[in-house]
């Protein structure tokens, strides 16, 4: 049973990228922006209102203080700063969950910062122990196999080991460089990727070899070009590749969510 998630919330002031509401209807967990690299506060506080209407799993979703770069250029801060800012960014949308009446369910770094941590374990370290420090029971997602996931379990935390639709995988287990031709997948490709994934275990790396993978979780990111359109494929996807519907999930969620986020 693969949960399905998607970044969500990435819009500030009056630029929005796309359609959270849609998107909504057909994943079961969403991560939202904490502000840093994308959001605002009454971004957050819609998006959080819309995933509760929805009947989804909130996360907080903190990157980099880089707001041009929409996170996705790494800075050299050392462990104590990320500490302190995914401390700082998981506290905010706490207070927008907690207004609503529903609990955080789990985080998951942005950009840049999911991908330092994925090969820098004093990176992960730092953002493992800041989620504990929080809420020992929130659950890490991370890039599958990667040092953000072995850092959560030493930390403690239930993890979620982070696959994804639409990005191309590299030989050692990282995402493919946006700027890569290949990097960014669309249409069949996708959907065969995600296929492939569950019914396999590995996915094809960009260029052509074998690289087996652990999914709990599946990424469909919701600035990617047809986000509700492949959104919507990969739920049929799961729907008939999985033992339960993803409708099945989100109902387990509600039903569990005073004991497990």
């Amino acid at each position: 049973m693969i949960d399905m998630n998607c970044d969500l919330g990435e819009g500030f002031g009056r630029f929005s990228v796309g359609d959270d509401k849609a998107i909504m209807a057909f994943v079961t967990s969403v991560n939202i922006a904490c502000g840093f690299h994308a959001g605002d506060p009454v971004v957050m506080r819609k998006t959080v209102d819309l995933a509760a209407e929805a009947g989804v799993s909130v996360g907080a979703h903190p990157g980099y203080p880089d707001l041009q770069g929409f996170g996705r250029r790494a800075m050299n801060m050392d462990p104590e700063e990320v500490y302190a800012m995914v401390q700082y960014q998981i506290g905010s949308l706490t207070a927008f969950t907690t207004a609503k009446g529903i609990r955080l369910n789990h985080v998951k770094p942005h950009g840049a910062l999911y991908n330092t941590a994925a090969q820098n374990p004093l990176i992960a370290s730092a953002i493992a122990d800041a989620v504990h420090s929080l809420d020992p029971d929130l659950i890490l997602y991370g890039l599958s196999g990667s040092e953000l996931t072995k850092a959560g379990e030493n930390a403690g935390l239930k993890v979620y080991h982070e696959v994804f639709a639409d990005r191309s995988y590299e030989e050692d287990g990282t995402l493919s460089p946006r700027h890569l031709s290949g990097a960014l997948l669309t249409g069949d490709e996708a959907l065969d990727q995600v296929r492939q994934i569950i019914q396999s275990g590995h996915v094809h790396t960009r260029l052509g070899a074998y690289l087996p993978l652990k999914a709990d979780t599946l990424c469909v990111h919701g600035d990617h070009p047809s986000a509700i359109r492949l959104a919507e494929k990969v739920r049929e996807i799961l729907h008939t590749l999985s033992p339960y519907s993803n409708k099945d999930r989100r109902d387990s969620y509600e039903n569990h969510s005073d004991s497990d986020h």
